[in-house]
C-alpha cells in the first residue's frame, strides 16, 4: 500500500529533518528558511514546478524545427498523422514523397487507406499540432511532442509529491527527466513514444490518488473485525487510470502491459489493505473487490481505445474497412456490427504483423541491452563543410540526433532500481511497489520478445520510473547511511546532481541536431556501438 505522505503540509524533502543526534547542515538550513512558513511553503509549491517546466519547455522546443526534413521513422508517422487528421484515416502516399514533402507540398496523398500498425491517437495528436502550426513545417510536425514531453516532466512532479509529500524530492525527479536526453530527443521527433509515456505516467498518477483515498478510507472506519469487508464502487481515479490506460494503449498497444500490471497491483493492494483492517476473509474478499475494480477499469479503457478507431470507423476508404464485408461472421458474433467486425479483422492483420516483425536493422536492439546503453538509435546524422548550409565553423560542421539518455543518470538510475527492489523486500513500502510496477510494466514485457525488431528508445516510456528509483536511492544517501554523516551524504548528492546536468549540458547538442565539430561528436562515442 502506499504510506501516506510523511509531512502534512508537503515540506518534506529529499533532504529529511535532521535528527536530534546530529547537527542540522547548511543545506537543512537552507531548505527550512525556504519552506518553514506557510507563506514560503505556498510560494515554493506553485514555483518549483513552474521552473522546472518551463525549464522542460525549452529545452525542447527551442530550434525543434530543425533539421526541416523527415528524420528516422518520422517519414511514416508525419505524413499518416496529416492524411489522417484531414481524412479520417491514414492515406498511401506516392513515390518520392519524403522530398515533396520536406519542400512544403504536403497534399498530394493518394486517398487510398494505408496499412498503418499502430493505433490512431499518437497521430491524432502529431496532426492537431500539423493543423495549428503547419505541415509544411517541421515545427508542426513535432510541437505535439514537445507540449507532451513537457507535460509528462510536470506529470512526474505532481506523482513524486502525491508520493512523499515533498517539493524538494518531486523536484529532483522532475528536473532529472527535464534534463535527461531521451526525454528530450523523443520529445522533439514526431514518433508515438512520447505519447505513451504521458498516458503511462498519467495512469500511475491516477493509480496513486485512488491508493491514497483508499487509505483514508480504511483509516476513517471504525476497526471492528469482521469475516467480509465493504466493497468500494465510488473510485473515480481508478475509472480514471482505466481510461488514462485506454489512451496509452490508444497510442501503442504496449499501453496493454501498463493497464495489466495496475490491475494486479490495484487487487494486491486492496487485499492486503482488508488483512491490515482485520478482514476474516480476506483473500475471498479480495476476490469481490478485485471484480469491482476490473469494471471500473477495463471497460472504460476499451471504450477510449475504440473512440480512438472514430475516424477509422466512421468513414469508408481506411485500410480494411470493408474486408469482411463479403463474408460476415455468422452464428454468435452475427450480432456485431459490421464495422466492429471489420475493425477485429484489422487488429488480426495488426497483430500478426507485431508478432512476426523480425526485420534486420542496424539499430535494433533487444531489450536485454536497454539498461547497459549498448546500442542507442540515431535519429540523424549530417555533415557540412565550412560555408555550406549556413555551416559557420571552420573544420566543417556535424548535426545529429542520438536517442541516448544521460548515461550517468541511465546507470546509476539502473542501480537505484535494484537498490530499491531490495528496499521494497526490507521493509515493504507500498511507494517503492508503485514505482516498480510502472518499471516491469514498461521493461520486463520486452524480454520476451528477443527476436523481434525494437529500438532502444522505447525506454522512455521507463525513464520517469528510473529516475524516481533514482531519486528515492538519493534522498537514502542524503540521510547519511551507516557511518557516513549526513553532511557527507548530502555533499554527494549535490556533486551527483551537479555532474548530471554538466553531462547534459555536454550532450545537449547531439541530443538537438546543433551544428558542432566533428571531433565534439566523435567526444560522445564512448562505446564502438554508440556509432
Amino acid at each position: 500500500m502506499i504510506t501516506a505522505p510523511p509531512y502534512a503540509g508537503g515540506v518534506s524533502a529529499v533532504l529529511p529533518p535532521a535528527s536530534t543526534a546530529e547537527p542540522a547542515t547548511r543545506l537543512d538550513r537552507w531548505r527550512d528558511a525556504l519552506l518553514a512558513t506557510p507563506r514560503g511553503e505556498r510560494l515554493w509549491r506553485w514555483l518549483a514546478p513552474t521552473l522546472i517546466t518551463v525549464i522542460a519547455f525549452v529545452l525542447r522546443v527551442v530550434h525543434v524545427g530543425d533539421p526541416h526534413e523527415l528524420v528516422f521513422d518520422e517519414t511514416y508517422y508525419v505524413k499518416d498523422s496529416w492524411s489522417q487528421w484531414l481524412l479520417g484515416f491514414p492515406s498511401t502516399w506516392p513515390e518520392g514523397a519524403d522530398e515533396r514533402f520536406n519542400s512544403g507540398d504536403t497534399d498530394f496523398f493518394s486517398g487510398v487507406g494505408s496499412y498503418v500498425v499502430h493505433p490512431p491517437l499518437g497521430r491524432i495528436f502529431i496532426g492537431a499540432g500539423m493543423a495549428l502550426f503547419g505541415a509544411d513545417t517541421a515545427t508542426g510536425w513535432r510541437i505535439a511532442g514537445v507540449v507532451f514531453g513537457t507535460a509528462t516532466v510536470l506529470l512526474v512532479y505532481v506523482l513524486a509529491r502525491i508520493l512523499t509529500g515533498s517539493i524538494v524530492f518531486a523536484s529532483v525527479a522532475s528536473g532529472l527527466l527535464a534534463i535527461d536526453g531521451l526525454s528530450i530527443v523523443l520529445s522533439r521527433v514526431a514518433l508515438l513514444d512520447i505519447f505513451l509515456t504521458f498516458f503511462v505516467v498519467l495512469t500511475l498518477f491516477f493509480v496513486a490518488r485512488d491508493r491514497r483515498a483508499s487509505l483514508e478510507r480504511w483509516a476513517a472506519r471504525v476497526q471492528t473485525r469482521s469475516a467480509w469487508g465493504p466493497v468500494f464502487w465510488n473510485r473515480p481515479w481508478l475509472l480514471a487510470a482505466g481510461a488514462a490506460a485506454g489512451a496509452a494503449t490508444a497510442v501503442k498497444w504496449s499501453g496493454l502491459y501498463v493497464l495489466a500490471a495496475v490491475g494486479v497491483y490495484v487487487v494486491v493492494s486492496d487485499a492486503l489493505a482488508r488483512r491490515r483492517a482485520g478482514v476474516g476473509q480476506w483473500p475471498a474478499d479480495a476476490v469481490r473487490q478485485g471484480a469491482v475494480s476490473f469494471v471500473l477499469l477495463v471497460p472504460v479503457a476499451a471504450v477510449v481505445y475504440l473512440a480512438s478507431w472514430s475516424g477509422w470507423l466512421f468513414t469508408d476508404g481506411g485500410y480494411g474497412r470493408h474486408a469482411v464485408d463479403a463474408s460476415p461472421a455468422t452464428g454468435f458474433w452475427a450480432w456485431v456490427p459490421l464495422p466492429l467486425q471489420n475493425l477485429w479483422a484489422y487488429h488480426q492483420a495488426m497483430y500478426g504483423f507485431h508478432v512476426g516483425l523480425a526485420t534486420p536493422h542496424s539499430y535494433a536492439s533487444p531489450a536485454w541491452q536497454w539498461p547497459l546503453l549498448v546500442r542507442p538509435t540515431s535519429m540523424y546524422w549530417h555533415q557540412d563543410d565550412f560555408g555550406l548550409n549556413g555551416c559557420q565553423l571552420p573544420d566543417g560542421c556535424t548535426e545529429a540526433i542520438s536517442s541516448i539518455g544521460n548515461p550517468l543518470l541511465w546507470w546509476a538510475g539502473i542501480a537505484a532500481s535494484v537498490y530499491l527492489v531490495v528496499r521494497f523486500v526490507m521493509v515493504r513500502d507500498g511507494r517503492y511497489a508503485l514505482v516498480l510496477t510502472g518499471l516491469a510494466a514498461t521493461y520486463v514485457p520486452w524480454l520476451l520478445y528477443p527476436e523481434r525488431t525494437i529500438f532502444q528508445f522505447y525506454t522512455v516510456a521507463m525513464a520517469p520510473f528510473l529516475l524516481l528509483a533514482l531519486t528515492f536511492a538519493l534522498r537514502d544517501v542524503a540521510r547519511g547511511p551507516g557511518s557516513m554523516s549526513r553532511a557527507s551524504g548530502q555533499a554527494w548528492v549535490t556533486v551527483f546532481l551537479a555532474a548530471c546536468l554538466l553531462l547534459s549540458a555536454f550532450w545537449y547538442p547531439v541530443w538537438t541536431g546543433l551544428p558542432v565539430p566533428y571531433e565534439f561528436w566523435r567526444l560522445h562515442n564512448w562505446l564502438p556501438t554508440w556509432i
